[in-house]
């Protein structure tokens, strides 16, 4: 194969995945953006029942954006049966709960959780 057919060859490839890149950017940017202004809204609404300072808030909305995501994720696997799904979101729970707990005191925690049972028993 002469040289400039290589060339041809791995730049069209370039073209083809640079087009792919921007448009799963482009396809997402509406449901990042909305993921944004929710967790924005979320975050404040903490904000206000727990009291949180500016700081809280701020590393709070990323907290939920990123579990956001690692659960939506675990949700769109199709590999996955109901019980290993179940477990997995627990896991992911966990997790997110010792973060929350660094993030705040004692006693916000401790409320945030009587809240967030109150909000899953209206659901």
């Amino acid at each position: 194969m002469k040289t400039q057919h290589k060339i041809a060859i791995i730049g069209a490839a370039g073209f083809l995945v640079a087009g792919f890149v921007f448009s799963h950017f482009y396809l997402h940017r509406k449901s990042r953006k909305e993921l944004l202004e929710i967790a924005r809204e979320l975050a404040y609404t903490w904000k206000r029942e727990l009291e949180l300072d500016f700081e809280q808030t701020g590393k709070l909305e990323d907290l939920i954006i990123e579990y956001t995501l690692k659960k939506n994720e675990i949700l769109n696997t199709t590999a996955l049966h109901e019980d290993e799904i179940i477990f997995k979101l627990k896991e992911i729970q966990k997790a997110e709960h010792r973060k929350l707990q660094k993030l705040m005191s004692q006693k916000q925690f401790e409320k945030y959780l009587e809240l967030n049972k109150k909000i899953s028993r209206k659901s």
